[in-house]
């Protein structure tokens, strides 16, 4: 399913036109009046285009889909791995990218304190990549996988951030993942790398230098380097094997994260509550990733009391997380209620 596709509600007599892949279960549709509402895709039926030419349709196509004067309603989230068996012993992994966007990239894998670049080029929009096989026995050594795209479209456009995920799949989660594959038009052990992205533009120069640098997430992951991506992609296809640094890939975080806006930005009185929250938990979110990266046992993250905005986002997030033993309000005669002690299996 792709957005503008006309789909009829399975259980009712609905039909409508997909606006907007929410996830990898729920999509939003517009019906009647331009009505938008959430519905999970085991709910929908595409309509197909002879049974539209046949019969009609019970609604007109929305504006934003038919005026060619309105900007295109694009696929903004959609990247994904899927595994899927070869044989009873062997499987390949693919790069699925289900969005509107074209995508350079570059894929390492890390094991044993080595660091193995697998693949580098530009995905096209709607288009899969087999990245390696893998044998399903030796799924504990697979190790991290390092994921870093950019997104390009032609003409004008707004430029966004460079993606970067690093993924350490984990069984208890990997192997419940089975479904229909997007594109791949099979079923796989499925995971959206972009599913908790949140999709924003380009800030000014010294405002995104901020984000970047800021004094308590100075060791998150570089952001990626252009002329590294070409350099890489002009390399011949047989994938080579090189010993790099860990550290220079991922730099373990200091174990106590302060995440009050001072702290992380001298741009603060420029920007509103909106854009605090964003940067406050995009600084946690990196953090997060680099001590499981690393290996750390427990990190501290300092959220303060306030509105217990910033606190309900970070506990939320942690939530469920495959990676977390647990997490609780940390040392109470230290910080108060103001942080939170997350501890790694």
């Amino acid at each position: 399913m792709n957005i503008g596709d006309r789909v009829r509600l399975v259980h009712g007599s609905e039909e409508g036109v997909i606006t907007k892949i929410l996830d990898n279960s729920l999509i939003e549709v517009e019906i009647e009046d331009g009505f938008r509402i959430p519905v999970r895709r085991s709910e929908i039926a595409i309509v197909s285009l002879e049974e539209q030419a046949r019969f009609g349709s019970k609604i007109s196509t929305p504006k934003a889909q038919a005026s060619t004067d309105s900007a295109p309603v694009l696929a903004q989230k959609g990247i994904y791995t899927a595994y899927t068996m070869l044989n009873d012993k062997n499987g390949a992994l693919y790069l699925i990218n289900n969005t509107d966007f074209d995508m350079p990239f570059i894929i390492g894998h890390e094991a044993e304190g080595r660091y193995r670049a697998l693949r580098a080029g530009v995905l096209t929009q709607r288009n899969i990549q087999k990245i390696e096989e893998f044998a399903v026995g030796e799924f504990e050594q697979w190790g991290t996988f390092v994921f870093q795209f950019l997104f390009f479209r032609p003409g004008y456009d707004t430029p966004r951030e460079p993606m970067v995920r690093k993924i350490r799949f984990r069984a208890n989660t990997f192997f419940k993942n089975k479904t229909a594959a997007p594109l791949l038009n099979r079923e796989a052990y499925l995971m959206q790398l972009d599913e908790a992205l949140q999709v924003q533009p380009l800030q000014a120069q010294e405002v995104q230098q901020e984000i970047l640098v800021a004094p308590q997430a100075k060791d998150a992951l570089p952001a990626l380097d252009a002329n590294k991506i070409k350099e890489a992609m002009l390399q011949p296809t047989k994938t080579t094997t090189q010993k790099v640094n860990v550290a220079q890939t991922v730099k373990q975080p200091p174990r106590e994260i302060d995440l009050h806006i001072e702290a992380l930005t001298k741009e603060h009185a420029h920007m509103n509550n909106a854009q605090m929250l964003e940067l406050q938990v995009a600084t946690f979110e990196k953090a997060l990733e680099n001590a499981i990266a690393t290996g750390m046992k427990d990190i501290i993250f300092i959220h303060g009391v306030g509105s217990g905005k910033l606190r309900t986002e970070i506990h939320k997030r942690l939530s469920g997380h495959p990676d977390i033993s647990y997490f609780a309000d940390a040392r109470k005669e230290k910080f108060g209620y103001g942080a939170t002690e997350v501890s790694f299996k």
